[in-house]
């Protein structure tokens, strides 16, 4: 068997015509795997979901579980990782509900979930939905922003957000945005995402191009392109874990990660020239404000420190991934 080719698929789904077909992508996460499988059980017996999961060479057993504890799942077995993005769409490509949905092996989506989903998709026709993502504590995780711009750098990395509360709405900045009310955003985040199996196969599903961070980001991006609004389902609640297979994989290179992922979408679908003027525009206020809050974390180690470090990290992130871009 040629290496990364899938080792088992078993059947879709019991039922003849579930709404949905949900692509789960694992590796080594086996204790999230059955939180995620056992939420969506009932919603495949209820004859609502159809569930794909695809493993990403996973070496935790992940794979024996679904075989073993899920059998009503598909089961896609790889033995290498081609990434979130290309695992979902091999999970997909033999989709036929009307729906799809992507879901990280760490969500778990709470009851009623997909119904206040599918329902949202019916209202919207055309168009990605995104629920509330519920951390494991209670919280909500801020799961939407708007696309990288000069504008959004100037509400964010220069503060202006702070002074003009109405951009910081419109933008869905952490802080400004109402979790409770649902609305159209300009990108949300990929552990849990449906819409409409025509739309996902229109937009040919993630670039396989992009291996880890961003996809979501480009799905969104290229679905607005196309007249497909992402909207935000405050009633949707799906708990999720955030980053639980990225931790394992990268710790504390996520951040470097994720920056150079931007970096390298901006210039694909932005072009050079903007990419180098929002960027450098970010990178500019990054100094501005390391070097701000290095005089406030002298005065106040205990309150700014933490922002001095965090400050620091995202311009060090940011110059590499620029350098490494260029």
């Amino acid at each position: 068997m040629p290496e990364g080719a899938p080792a088992r698929m078993g059947p879709l789904s019991a039922h003849a015509a579930p709404a949905v077909t949900v692509a789960v992508v694992s590796w080594n996460t086996r204790d999230l795997l059955d939180a995620c499988l056992r939420a969506l059980e009932p919603e495949h017996a209820a004859g609502r979901a159809a569930v794909v999961v695809v493993d990403n060479g996973s070496g935790d057993g992940s794979p024996a579980l679904v075989r073993d504890a899920h059998p009503w799942a598909a089961l896609v077995e790889r033995f290498d990782n081609p990434g979130f993005g290309t695992a979902a769409n091999v999970a997909l490509a033999g989709a036929r509900t009307p729906y799809v949905a992507v879901a990280n092996a760490d969500t778990a989506v709470t009851p009623g979930a997909l119904d206040a989903l599918l329902a949202a998709a019916a209202r919207h026709g055309d168009a990605v939905l995104a629920p509330c993502l519920r951390t494991p504590g209670g919280g909500i995780q801020h799961s939407v922003h708007p696309f990288p711009s000069l504008r959004q750098v100037a509400a964010v990395d220069l503060g202006l957000a702070r002074v003009l509360p109405g951009e910081a709405r419109r933008l869905a900045l952490e802080g400004a945005w109402d979790p409770g009310a649902g609305r159209t955003v300009d990108w949300a985040h990929g552990a849990f995402l449906l819409l409409p199996r025509a739309l996902w196969e229109r937009l040919g599903g993630f670039d396989p191009s992009m291996w880890m961070y961003a996809e979501d980001l480009d799905l969104c991006w290229r679905a607005a392109r196309a007249g497909a609004p992402t909207r935000y389902v405050p009633d949707a609640v799906v708990e999720h874990h955030v980053a639980a297979s990225t931790t394992q994989a990268w710790g504390a290179g996520r951040l470097q990660r994720s920056q150079r992922a931007a970096h390298a979408w901006s210039r694909r679908r932005l072009g050079p020239a903007r990419t180098a003027a929002w960027w450098g525009l970010a990178i500019g206020a990054g100094v501005v404000r390391s070097a701000a809050l290095t005089v406030a974390a002298r005065l106040a180690p205990v309150g700014y420190g933490w922002r001095r470090d965090r400050a620091r990290a995202l311009l060090a992130a940011r110059l590499a991934a620029r350098r490494e871009g260029s």
